[in-house]
């Protein structure tokens, strides 16, 4: 009798990954946005 092996869940754990880099991303840009949006209105 053969089994199917059972594969661990590496799907979730990339789908994870990607939006934890995805949400680090769009932080990234918004706070640049943000700073660069700032250091002009100072600058004026």
């Amino acid at each position: 009798m053969s089994t199917a092996k059972r594969k661990p869940p590496t799907l979730q754990q990339k789908r994870d990954e990607v939006n934890k880099k995805a949400l680090i991303w769009a932080g990234s840009v918004i706070g640049a946005i943000v700073v660069v949006v700032t250091v002009l209105l100072i600058v004026t």
